[in-house]
């Protein structure tokens, strides 16, 4: 029989709530822990959701020998720091998306995690759905042929206030790393690194990115048209096209959604999938199977995919002119 792990988490804000929902899903899950620099809310939080333990630093959760793993749920900017904590203490990790604000800091991380022999892993959580594993399926047994271009968006309308997270450039704010980074995963899990980026943004005053438009040519001339916003809606759908037909990925498509197939000539085909909880407890769960199996990386979601995607965004960046703070950058 698995064991059952005990999860901290570091950082309880709205996608942590979401999580520890999600958690409870799982028979073979705990939340034990959570962390937060103010103690008032750790001790709301683990009330709220039956943890045991609240403390008022990251430091003292990652010290309790109880916790198993810890989920960062962090602003962006603090996903290096708190990753690398939890690796010193050889904590497992699952640290939310994006897992750094560069793609050096992501390769320290994993370099963390393999001196260390500690499960790390992103938290990309669209990698582990049903429907997008059905998707990928699709798209790799060539049911609608080989691949011609790939169309996806993510954008919602925010009101603009340089104290946001969404808009504070200290906190990693802008469109393209927190929610671009879906688009980009999405064009790089079907068809590979982009051979060329072009890529256009809307800059605010402080250089973070209102929206922004990524065009990418892969191997096989096969093209991305993707976008990001974060000051108007978008439909926040997939359309993957093929030489024999087309796949529609229903909004919204990054989360458990509806996925249309539509062959040459044939009339079309829904693959619909029931919605349980929110939908982190999928990625939870694998963390758990790799360690069942004494893994430190997940096959289904690797350091290198990480690494590849943090890439491709440090590329839109230097096109597009987004900038961070240096003592961000140089972290």
């Amino acid at each position: 029989m698995n064991r059952r792990y005990n999860w901290g988490i570091i950082g309880p804000g709205r996608i942590a709530e979401k999580f520890a929902s999600d958690l409870q899903l799982l028979p073979n899950a705990k939340l034990y822990a959570v962390a937060s620099r103010d103690i008032s809310r750790a001790t709301e939080f683990a009330k709220r959701y039956s943890a045991d333990k609240a403390y008022g630093s990251y430091k003292e959760l990652t010290q309790d020998p109880n916790v198993d793993i810890v989920y960062i749920a962090t602003p962006h900017t603090r996903h290096y720091s708190n990753s690398l904590l939890c690796l010193e203490n050889k904590k497992s990790v699952l640290c939310e998306k994006p897992v750094a604000i560069n793609s050096r800091q992501c390769s320290i991380m994993v370099e963390k995690a393999k001196i260390n022999n500690v499960f790390f892993m992103e938290a990309m959580w669209t990698r582990f759905l049903p429907s997008f594993i059905r998707l990928k399926e699709l798209i790799d047994k060539k049911v609608i042929g080989d691949l011609l271009n790939i169309e996806a968006d993510f954008g919602f309308r925010s009101s603009i206030d340089e104290k946001d997270r969404l808009f504070n450039p200290e906190l990693g704010g802008g469109s393209l790393l927190d929610i671009g980074i879906y688009p980009v995963f999405l064009a790089y899990q079907l068809a590979g690194i982009p051979l060329k980026i072009r890529a256009f943004s809307t800059l605010s005053e402080s250089g973070i990115d209102h929206s922004t438009t990524m065009m990418f040519e892969h191997e096989k001339k096969v093209n991305s048209a993707l976008l990001s916003s974060i000051v108007t809606s978008t439909r926040t759908e997939a359309i993957i096209y093929g030489k024999e037909g087309v796949i529609k990925v229903r909004p919204r498509w990054f989360m458990v959604s509806d996925i249309e197939l539509i062959k040459n000539g044939q009339a079309p085909e829904v693959f619909s999938f029931t919605q349980q909880g929110f939908g982190y407890q999928y990625e939870a769960s694998e963390v758990m199977n790799c360690l069942d199996k004494g893994l430190i990386e997940s096959e289904k979601y690797s350091w290198t995919n990480s690494v590849d995607i943090m890439s491709i965004l440090d590329k839109v960046r230097s096109i597009t002119g987004i900038r961070y703070p240096d003592y961000i950058e140089n972290a």
